[in-house]
């Protein structure tokens, strides 16, 4: 039998691996000659969601570059589209669908960049998923559920040193 976590050969009443220390789930009750029951360490309660919380991230951060899209793009052709009324409000109503497309496309690339920084255990991404995470709370309803979200996984008792240690082993 062998650990799944570093591959090292596992006695067949072993409870932790020797060589990382994984706790291997149902240890005592298997035998070393079953193939049907691989010997699993145990998974923490951060490295259950961490994956799903970091898949979150990205599909938001793609759903924001739609209406960034959108916004940069009117922005961009709105002195085609609006030939009546003052100089400035062309020039203004153009600019500024531009702009906040452009904050559209930084809250994007955000939301991608932390999920990958999630998924890859990058020591950085703990702390920008949290903070990302307390400014989705202000986006109801589907932005509110991924901050209480992130904030439930990232911010348990224990989750900054595991995390750390995660980082430290990919």
């Amino acid at each position: 039998m062998f650990c799944n976590n570093c591959g090292s050969t596992l006695q067949p009443d072993s409870k932790v691996c020797p060589q990382c220390g994984s706790p291997v789930v149902g240890g005592s009750s298997m035998q070393a000659t079953t193939p049907r029951a691989p010997m699993l360490p145990a998974q923490s309660r951060l490295a259950r969601h961490l994956r799903t919380l970091g898949v979150l991230w990205i599909v938001v951060g793609a759903l924001w570059l739609i209406p960034s899209a959108a916004l940069m793009i009117l922005g961009r052709n709105s002195r085609f589209m609006m030939h009546s009324g003052p100089f400035w409000g062309p020039f203004f109503g153009g600019s500024f669908m531009f702009g906040l497309g452009s904050i559209f496309l930084i809250v994007a690339a955000a939301g991608i960049c932390v999920g990958w920084g999630l998924i890859e255990y990058q020591p950085w991404a703990r702390i920008v998923a949290i903070v990302l995470g307390i400014f989705a709370l202000a986006r109801p309803p589907l932005g509110t559920l991924l901050g209480i979200y992130t904030l439930w996984v990232l911010l348990a008792r224990g989750a900054d040193a595991e995390f750390e240690r995660m980082a430290r082993r990919s």
